[in-house]
């Protein structure tokens, strides 16, 4: 079942590394607490239930990926696609881009109160792609590759490293798809 992907442009690819332009985008997002996996199962039910009719004209929207999991706001985060998921304090901020073709105008207005519409300005990331479950230790020692990749490339990253994860939960562990994703000033 394919969904779609935001549209980006390839900079750089080295292997499972890559740098990526991205346009505005607009997203649907929630903050939610617990630890990785039970955020990004909570905000995902919140996320999905928006998507699926959850919303005052009880509108169906496509379901995109990634879904992305950051850091819970206290601090900026410039971020677009997929689902991403990093922890700053116990909070989490859980992501679902909107498909294209939607404006913060078009966009019915979410029934829960907890999913926000958020415009989310152009953005450049560095990203590493890897497989497996995104357990806790996998995300880290992705994340310290990419982050060595960064500083080898004379690159300078400008927010806190966010998970994004493609894939449906019955997809078999060795065929799902996960990324790292560092957002990185647009002058390098």
């Amino acid at each position: 079942m394919a969904v779609e992907e935001p549209k980006f442009r390839l900079s750089l690819q080295e292997g499972a590394f890559e740098v990526r332009e991205y346009p505005a985008l607009i997203a649907a997002d929630v903050t939610v607490g617990g630890n990785r996996n039970q955020a990004v199962n909570a905000g995902f039910r919140l996320l999905a239930g928006y998507i699926f009719g959850g919303n005052r004209r009880r509108q169906s929207i496509a379901m995109t990926a990634p879904v992305m999991q950051s850091p819970a706001p206290g601090e900026k985060i410039a971020m677009t696609a997929p689902v991403v998921q990093t922890e700053v304090s116990g909070a989490w901020l859980i992501r679902f881009i909107m498909p294209g073709g939607y404006s913060l105008s078009s966009l019915p207005t979410p029934d829960d109160p907890r999913v926000h519409l958020t415009a989310l300005p152009p953005g450049r990331f560095a990203v590493v792609r890897f497989s497996g479950l995104a357990m806790n230790h996998d995300v880290e020692l992705e994340t310290a590759e990419l982050m060595a990749f960064i500083r080898a490339r004379r690159l300078r990253a400008v927010g806190p490293a966010s998970l994004a994860r493609y894939d449906p939960p019955w997809t078999p562990w060795f065929m799902r798809r996960n990324e790292i994703w560092v957002p990185i000033s647009p002058t390098g």
